[in-house]
């Protein structure tokens, strides 16, 4: 397997998250988006979106972080990262999604960039602009581990899982942009645990062979 990814790309991290809970090997294929790699030809003759992660899987190619993790825990089921039953999946992938799909698509390179170069928002304007939507948006995600009972050292129970694979990246974004966060003092311990397990903490950006 390869994995075309950026270290600092939440959306990757979640992914070389899930290849280690697998106990997954595979070949790093860095792709700087800050200096416009993705733009390449040769990376858009597999990736269309210009996008990254992508994950080959000998002919196939998967795209999108949310697929190709799932894609993972079907053909690698063991150790799970869904649940068992229906409802405690849809829990699960709606957590996750409040993170996928709520806070980080305004908050990516691309959206950051267009603020700042094609409608001329300042630095400090962007960096507020980034903050309220991680700041809100995880606050949604502290109310419902809060409330609904159902996590325990990790998201979902006591096992890591697809929302802290999505979870952990996005605290690491919201720290490098000194978003608030002692306003989610549950999110925050599950943080803390996620860290603690080698699969997390091997993958983190610092971590990566393409890292500044």
């Amino acid at each position: 397997m390869e994995l075309f990814n950026y270290f600092r790309s939440s959306a990757s991290y979640r992914v070389r998250i899930a290849l280690a809970l697998k106990g997954l090997d595979y070949d790093y294929r860095p792709v700087h988006l800050a200096k416009n790699e993705q733009f390449k030809e040769s990376y858009a003759v597999i990736s269309p979106s210009r996008l990254v992660p992508l994950l080959r899987d000998g002919e196939a190619v998967v795209t999108q972080s949310m697929a190709i993790i799932e894609y993972l825990d079907e053909t690698h089921p063991e150790p799970p990262l869904l649940p068992k039953s229906a409802l405690d999946r849809a829990y699960v992938r709606a957590l996750a999604q409040d993170i996928a799909c709520e806070i980080h698509p305004v908050n990516n390179l691309r959206v950051l960039r267009y603020l700042s170069k094609e409608l001329g928002v300042s630095d400090e304007n962007k960096d507020r602009w980034y903050r309220h939507w991680v700041e809100t948006g995880l606050e949604v995600v502290e109310q419902r581990l809060a409330r609904e009972g159902r996590a325990g050292k990790f998201c979902f129970g006591d096992t890591p899982g697809l929302a802290d694979c999505v979870l952990v990246p996005q605290i690491f974004n919201a720290k490098r942009f000194n978003a608030r966060l002692d306003h989610v003092p549950t999110v925050m311990k599950v943080f803390e645990h996620c860290m603690a397990h080698e699969a997390f903490n091997k993958t983190q950006p610092s971590a990566c062979p393409d890292a500044e």
